[in-house]
């Protein structure tokens, strides 16, 4: 249930067209509906400014489709975060119009916004860090933001970021995605106004230590502005990018 239509029973309980009974029925899932093996927060837009998410992993067949199912029957759209392979071709067979973004790792069910906030740029340093970046643009796009991408731009060849400067300008946050020894968001955040969210991931040899390297470099950033996420969470970034693009584009 989004704020219009909650606005609407408001309405039309003071017009007199709705009973208060009528109204508490239509207000049944609020401030959640609960499955029993699951409490689905079908207000979170209102709080937050976006719906809840579905985390694929550890969920049956059953509890998904039941989850996506009551979530879209209150007229949101679902995104279904690190979906596997088999819980896409579940959703895609049980909603039509679903689409799996396989390097995403997600599923929507429903359309996507439109793009009333401000712009976000996902930056990454390398290839291999190309599912964690997608995971954040969709998310951000999810979240209403125009999204931008500027990929395998690390800075083992920084020369190949500065053609994309203009976008810095332009955008609300940007996201920068790094495994490695994690150098990328430092030199966006000496380059960029905006506030930039640092992406640490698991790509690395041996003393990367699955990322940790990566983590500690960003948090130790030199450069201010800079806010770092756990690794790999491409999704985290995302979601925080879009509530600032949110306020940085106008946005509902």
């Amino acid at each position: 249930m989004d704020r219009h239509q909650l606005t609407d029973i408001l309405e039309a309980v003071r017009d007199g067209a709705l009973g208060v009974d009528g109204a508490l029925e239509r207000l049944r899932t609020l401030p959640f509906e609960d499955l029993g093996f699951a409490r689905i927060d079908h207000h979170r837009e209102l709080r937050r400014g976006m719906p809840e998410v579905v985390y694929g992993p550890g969920k049956t067949d059953e509890q998904l489709v039941l989850i996506v199912e009551r979530m879209a029957r209150e007229g949101q759209s679902v995104l279904v975060s690190r979906a596997s392979p088999d819980q896409a071709r579940l959703l895609a067979g049980r909603f039509p119009g679903a689409v799996h973004d396989e390097a995403a790792r997600m599923v929507v069910v429903g359309r996507m916004p439109d793009p009333t906030g401000g712009l976000v740029a996902v930056v990454s340093a390398g290839t291999a860090d190309f599912p964690v970046a997608e995971e954040a643009a969709l998310t951000a796009a999810f979240a209403g933001s125009r999204v931008e991408r500027i990929y395998d731009v690390g800075v083992a060849g920084l020369h190949r970021l500065l053609p994309s400067m203009d976008v810095f300008g332009r955008a609300a946050a940007i996201i920068a995605v790094a495994g490695m020894e994690g150098a990328l968001p430092s030199v966006v955040a000496g380059l960029a106004s905006c506030p930039v969210i640092a992406v640490p991931t698991s790509v690395g040899y041996g003393a990367s230590f699955g990322g940790i390297a990566a983590l500690l470099a960003m948090i130790n950033s030199c450069a201010g502005g800079v806010a770092v996420v756990n690794i790999d969470s491409g999704f985290n970034a995302g979601y925080i990018a879009g509530l600032i693009a949110r306020g940085r584009g106008g946005g509902r």
